[in-house]
């Protein structure tokens, strides 16, 4: 077990983890909510180590980060368990998953941040993402890597929850390019039905604080679940919330529910509906909003907001043709607050 970083002491031989904003505190032969973070003597250690559980090589539009060094390959990495425990989710196989470090280590190919980082240019990708299951709980080791990764000029990509504290954002901000967040809903009730959760707003305030104080790249997700998240009110109010605190230009991705896990008495979501969310954060004034996990729709594609051109043609994960430069249309010049 190697010691974590981000905790404080506590009497009685308790340590208070602020990783994550649940904050677990935890008695001493304890683990916090998250399961991988256990409290040995008084002292807080991970269970994680270089232990990954799934990597593969990506179209960085699988993430989905449609302004973000678009038809670039990433190296995507995830390890086990997860602080939400999301009732739909689909890789609850590794992010539902709690044992013993042996257990763990049995079932992992051990891959230490130095290699990872020499994997991901040997497969001839431009950056490395942390994903699959929730990379704040793996913070030790994407931090490391996340270092290595920028001497080295691959770009860092988290593709996260959001529930990460200011006091590890501090830490890992000066090596992390983009912060592909999801916001899965935007009421208590909306949040309750999908996971355990903390103030979600919280999540709110580590997203704002990511792109204000340490300029990542921001894109949202929300996940579109029949009666569950799809409050018409809510999602106005979620739409310009983005518009307000992250920018007009901020990505929003509306993405298609299929059932999955303990929702699996739901419907999918209707193309309608994404059609109409979509809509919703147009007239909230986004300019790019992406419908997703609907392949060969037209609002997979990028437009320009200014001339209203097809800037970005893509098939699923594929860019088909690209006429952007610099991050800018090439018809008209607009800003379209894509990093290249």
């Amino acid at each position: 077990m190697e010691q974590a970083l981000i905790w404080e002491k506590l009497e009685e031989n308790k340590v208070k983890c602020n990783l994550c904003n649940f904050r677990c505190v935890i008695p001493e032969g304890k683990s916090g909510f998250c399961k991988v973070r256990i409290n040995k003597g008084g002292v807080l250690y991970t269970l994680l180590d270089s232990y990954v559980s799934s990597y593969a090589l990506d179209p960085v539009e699988k993430k989905p980060l449609n302004h973000f060094h678009p038809g670039s390959l990433v190296l995507s990495f995830g390890t086990w368990s997860c602080n939400f425990k999301c009732r739909g989710c689909q890789n609850w196989e590794i992010s539902h998953f709690f044992s013993s470090e042996d257990e763990i280590r049995k079932r992992s190919e051990i891959i230490t941040p130095n290699e990872a980082v020499k994997l991901t240019k040997n497969y001839g990708a431009q950056g490395i993402a942390w994903t699959y299951n929730e990379p704040t709980i793996w913070f030790e080791y994407t931090l490391e890597a996340a270092k290595l990764a920028k001497r080295e000029s691959l770009y860092t990509i988290y593709v996260t929850n959001g529930s990460i504290t200011t006091e590890a954002l501090d830490l890992i901000g000066p090596y992390l390019d983009a912060f592909r967040v999801d916001i899965k809903g935007f009421s208590d009730e909306a949040y309750k039905k999908i996971t355990p959760i903390f103030n979600w707003k919280k999540i709110l305030e580590t997203t704002i604080y990511a792109k204000r104080k340490w300029n990542m790249h921001i894109e949202v997700v929300t996940n579109i679940i029949p009666t569950i998240n799809d409050n018409i009110t809510e999602l106005k109010s979620l739409a310009a919330w983005i518009r307000n605190e992250l920018g007009k230009k901020t990505p929003w991705h509306v993405t298609r529910f299929f059932p999955y896990l303990d929702l699996s008495n739901l419907p999918p979501t209707s193309v309608e509906t994404l059609e109409k969310v979509r809509e919703i954060g147009l007239e909230q004034g986004l300019e790019f909003v992406y419908t997703g996990n609907i392949i060969g729709h037209p609002y997979e594609d990028t437009y320009c907001p200014h001339c209203k051109r097809r800037v970005i043609e893509r098939h699923g994960f594929e860019i088909v043709e690209n006429n952007t430069h610099n991050g800018k249309c090439n018809f008209c010049g607009e800003d379209l607050n894509i990093v290249e």
